[in-house]
């Protein structure tokens, strides 16, 4: 007999059970682990590069900061935020041990090994103190979590009074000819691309279904006020198919 009171989610396209999930989605993680860099570069013709520049263009790092990179993968956002910021620090947390093992086996960490850390943890219940972190990102993950909001209320919780919190997200094109466009694209082009690279068209078409299922600039930009952070704004990329949402915590 089913539970009529079991909270559903979705997965892509699919609903499943909230406690489903976040199994799923390390399912998919871990088995594109191996693949997951190239087949950024592949998916966005290397674009996610140039957007993840202007994330921290945007977030100016300063010296002697502390990261925590939420969702953090193989270490992209915070090998670049070290690079700008002397005497910085960096937590790399993932749900997915073995995307982390990819990026400790990066030259980039050995090079920061002093300045950074990996941690496996969860974005809705992050194992570190409130008021621990001057800066708190989050890359093209906060779509795989279960329940955002509480993922955005710990954000909020382990910054420090003037901390900052900085998503970068695939979102919606405000050109609907465009947004036809892009939809052919990806649900045609990276499944395909993901089993011929990666072996792997499942975790691909979830990928794609799971962006079209996220909320919009503005209704995400309320999610943020609504956590509690200040003076939110956000930026489109190449038109809207990334955007940087930003907030403070004042």
């Amino acid at each position: 007999m089913t539970d009529e009171t079991q909270k559903t989610t979705h997965f892509g396209y699919q609903t499943v059970a909230e406690e489903e999930k976040a199994g799923m989605v390390h399912g998919v993680f871990t088995r594109v682990a191996s693949r997951y860099d190239i087949m950024n570069d592949l998916m966005s013709m290397g674009i996610h590069r140039i957007w993840k520049d202007a994330m921290m263009d945007w977030l100016a790092p300063r010296p002697h900061q502390r990261l925590l990179d939420v969702a953090g993968g193989t270490g992209d956002i915070a090998f670049r935020f070290l690079g700008r910021a002397p005497g910085a620090s960096a937590v790399v947390l993932d749900m997915t041990e073995s995307m982390l093992i990819e990026g400790r086996q990066r030259a980039e960490a050995e090079q920061r090994a002093e300045a950074l850390d990996w941690v496996v943890g969860d974005a809705m219940a992050l194992p570190f103190e409130a008021n621990s972190f001057d800066v708190y990102t989050i890359s093209f993950g906060i779509r795989n979590v279960t329940r955002v909001e509480d993922a955005l209320s710990e954000a909020f919780r382990v910054l420090k009074p003037g901390g900052r919190l900085m998503v970068l997200e695939f979102s919606q094109l405000p050109n609907p000819a465009m947004q036809w466009a892009y939809d052919r694209y990806s649900f045609n082009v990276i499944p395909a691309m993901g089993q011929v690279v990666a072996n792997d068209r499942d975790s691909y078409q979830y990928l794609v279904e799971s962006i079209r299922k996220f909320p919009d600039q503005e209704r995400f930009a309320a999610m943020i006020r609504d956590a509690g952070f200040e003076n939110v704004k956000y930026r489109n990329l190449t038109m809207g198919v990334a955007a940087l949402h930003s907030g403070w915590k004042l």
